[in-house]
């Protein structure tokens, strides 16, 4: 940029970098896509299709931008974590945010063809976005399991009402009316009395929602429990938090091991971490009694 009298201008501008040493998690939202899957014949309660096309969006984001290690998208919104240590765009917020956001909506409207063929777009569709920081892993593997637990509650409550409304002969406002105080046990009895739905049958991209990860130098989409077990992605992100749990390998602690202690090696290579750090200091404190009853079983921890 040449130099003028007019420089000065650039001294209003307000520095956003985010703190360091914090997982940043960028969070892209539809904007009024209630309106927006009206307008274009969404499915309901869930739209495959375009579950699949946001999908497409976070692939698309994450091959883009490679400090990205995990992502988790549902219904209208996909979040996506870096690394701890990311210098991306020296970590201004607005760079990082608006970069993303406008690449996922470019991407959206690009690829909406390839899966809506009869469908052509009424008006073009848009997105918000934010920056969040969480400073340790449990708060950031909170941060997934909230965005999850979303997805399960919204996911049974429009199952509920779209079945009423679609194969019951309600009304949206008698739909809503019989759904709108019930629990979850009530709403899953409602669905298997009424239409013989078993909530657990369903596609589990509906009720768990979907996970992006790298392996391997690929990326890869799976729908799993994010709070029972953690994708692989997550050996990365972290020096290595457990995979699946340590309940999972209770029965095998020695792969545990195996598997913390190749991790660690991997987010050394990385560069995401400088020193092997004690398996016991990775473990969630929730699972340090298993910890124990381990160790006293004689196998080997670190």
């Amino acid at each position: 940029m040449a130099l003028s009298r007019f420089e000065y201008v650039k001294k209003f501008e307000v520095p956003d970098n985010l703190l360091l040493d914090c997982y940043i998690v960028v969070r892209v939202d539809g904007r009024g896509f209630h309106k927006f899957s009206h307008q274009h014949n969404f499915s309901k309660p869930n739209d495959e299709n375009a579950l699949n096309l946001m999908s497409h969006c976070a692939k698309h984001i994450m091959k883009e931008f490679s400090d990205i290690v995990v992502a988790y998208g549902q219904s209208d919104e996909y979040s996506f974590a870096f690394k701890k240590k990311t210098s991306l765009y020296n970590r201004r917020s607005s760079k990082i945010v608006s970069n993303i956001v406008s690449l996922f909506s470019s991407v959206y409207v690009y690829y909406w063809g390839q899966y809506f063929q009869d469908s052509t777009l009424k008006y073009p569709p848009s997105f918000d976005g934010r920056a969040i920081l969480y400073p340790s892993v449990e708060i950031l593997r909170d941060y997934f399991s909230w965005r999850q637990v979303d997805c399960h509650i919204n996911n049974l409550y429009n199952t509920c009402f779209w079945n009423l409304v679609l194969h019951g002969g309600h009304t949206r406002e008698s739909a809503q009316r019989i759904v709108k105080d019930t629990n979850s046990a009530a709403k899953n009895e409602l669905l298997f009395s009424q239409f013989n739905i078993n909530y657990n049958d369903l596609p589990e991209i509906f009720r768990r929602g979907t996970v992006i990860y790298r392996k391997n130098g690929t990326v890869e989409t799976v729908h799993i429990d994010l709070i029972k077990k953690l994708p692989y992605a997550y050996e990365a992100l972290i020096t290595s938090t457990i995979t699946y749990g340590l309940e999972a390998y209770a029965a095998a602690p020695q792969n545990l091991l195996l598997r913390i202690d190749v991790a660690q090696e991997k987010a050394i290579r990385l560069g995401i971490v400088k020193n092997y750090i004690p398996i016991a200091n990775l473990i969630l404190e929730k699972d340090r009694k298993l910890l124990k009853q381990i160790t006293m079983r004689g196998d080997p921890v670190a």
